[in-house]
């Protein structure tokens, strides 16, 4: 396994050490599990996105009646 080097915020670097001897599990392993949650995330995110811009796009939008009930549940 490659080893890189990373800068993390003392802030940051101080609670993954606390929850690592806290749970008893290595910090790389917390930081490898951490990273992959976080990239699969922004995977959907950007998924998500695109296909709004592309429905955006063909010009399909909510009709105005159906946003204006969506909001008027919220509305306080």
């Amino acid at each position: 396994m490659q080893t890189d080097t990373l800068e993390i915020r003392p802030d940051i670097r101080a609670g993954l050490h606390a929850l690592a001897e806290e749970t008893h599990r290595p910090e790389a392993e917390m930081v490898n599990e951490a990273l992959a949650a976080f990239l699969a995330h922004e995977r959907w995110a950007l998924a998500r996105l695109r296909e709004g811009l592309a429905q955006a796009e063909r010009g399909e939008f909510v009709p105005d009646e159906e946003m204006a009930a969506f909001f008027a549940r919220y509305d306080a």
